[in-house]
């Protein structure tokens, strides 16, 4: 069973990766499983992940800072701060940063999912480049199926 947690601003696990941190707000183990909450942050301006699916849970974002073009199967729509975004499991997608300044989001999955795989791609990164043959293996181990490169279209 999980307990009631508090996490004030600047605590949570930070995870350090190439082009971005993801700080960890609610594991596994703080929900009983039912969610995992993530503030991703300093995302630059035309960063995104490829286009991939996730086949264990569904992924909802919440866009705090900068703005997003999101691409969810064959839709893409800007999303400034404030936006909230639902992708049910099995959906195709990515974003891309299209703001000037650094991207900052809440990411939510249910059930919980996705901390280990951001744990372990923080980890390859510390130890050196991890190359899109790691990346695949990362998500595999995740359940997470990449599909596609990050589309090049723009607003």
């Amino acid at each position: 069973m999980s307990t009631p947690i508090i996490v004030q601003p600047g605590q949570g696990e930070l995870l350090s990766l190439a082009n971005f941190e993801a700080v960890i707000l609610a594991s596994a183990s703080d929900t009983s499983n039912a969610f995992t909450l993530l503030q991703t942050q300093n995302e630059p301006s035309g960063f995104g992940p490829p286009m991939h699916i996730h086949h264990d849970a569904a992924e909802a974002f919440f866009v705090l800072e900068g703005t997003y073009l999101m691409y969810l199967q064959d839709r893409q729509e800007e999303c400034p701060p404030g936006t909230f975004v639902h992708v049910p499991r099995g959906t195709p997608h990515t974003f891309t940063v299209t703001s000037q300044g650094p991207g900052k989001k809440l990411n939510l999955f249910t059930p919980a999912a996705m901390q280990g795989f951001f744990e372990e791609l923080a980890a390859g990164e510390a130890a050196g480049d991890v190359s899109p043959d790691d990346l695949e293996a990362i998500s595999r181990r995740h359940h997470m199926e990449v599909v596609g490169p990050v589309p090049d279209t723009y607003l």
